[in-house]
């Protein structure tokens, strides 16, 4: 019983010790990042071509919001490991006003993301084919850390907003977005305009 009496005092005891704790530092999912190669994007009735990154998927976008689409040339470029996808929205131009208006409309959509942006950044492009327009890189937590829009001035205008089906952490997201944008950008650097 003595024996008995002392094996419980001593479990006790050891049980009362003060134990350690270490806190596992914070971590975000490993991400795997794919091989970078291209392939040729062109469709029939659609007056544009470009590279997209082999890893993505095109589909056809043939839904804005509850309305049917304003063109059949309107597409997402999803990146599935990345849970992110490019929405491609392309408009014919019919004048001077309808450019403007366009043009317009895309800065106001970058601007619409100045509620939660730290910094909107505008980098003028100009391709040798003639293709102008701009890209936005939106830092901080804005729904949409990245868009687009190319044209010919006279008869083109395209589109492209990348989103994250994800809560918005641009410190997480960072490394993805990176990833991505150097796709995009190769994308808008091999885009053409079809006669």
């Amino acid at each position: 019983m003595r024996t008995g009496m002392l094996m419980i005092c001593l479990v006790i005891f050891v049980a009362c010790e003060t134990a350690v704790y270490n806190p596992r530092p914070r971590a975000y999912p490993r991400v795997v990042y794919p091989e970078r190669a291209y392939q040729a994007f062109q469709k029939a009735g659609c007056p544009f071509r470009f590279e997209f990154p082999v890893y993505a998927t095109v589909k056809q976008d043939l839904r804005f919001f509850d309305e049917e689409a304003p063109s059949e040339c309107w597409y997402n470029i999803e990146f599935p490991d990345f849970n992110g996808k490019v929405h491609f929205s392309y408009y014919p131009i019919r004048g001077e006003a309808d450019f403007n208006r366009l043009r317009g409309d895309a800065f106001e959509m970058v601007d619409w993301h100045n509620k939660k942006a730290s910094y909107i950044e505008e980098k003028l492009i100009s391709l040798p084919n003639g293709t102008t327009g701009f890209v936005f890189d939106i830092e901080g937590p804005a729904a949409s850390p990245f868009q687009f829009f190319l044209t010919d001035s006279t008869q083109h205008f395209l589109r492209g907003a990348l989103y994250f089906d994800t809560a918005v952490n641009p410190d997480s997201l960072a490394p993805v977005l990176d990833f991505v944008r150097k796709d995009i950008l190769h994308m808008i650097e091999h885009f053409e305009w079809q006669k």
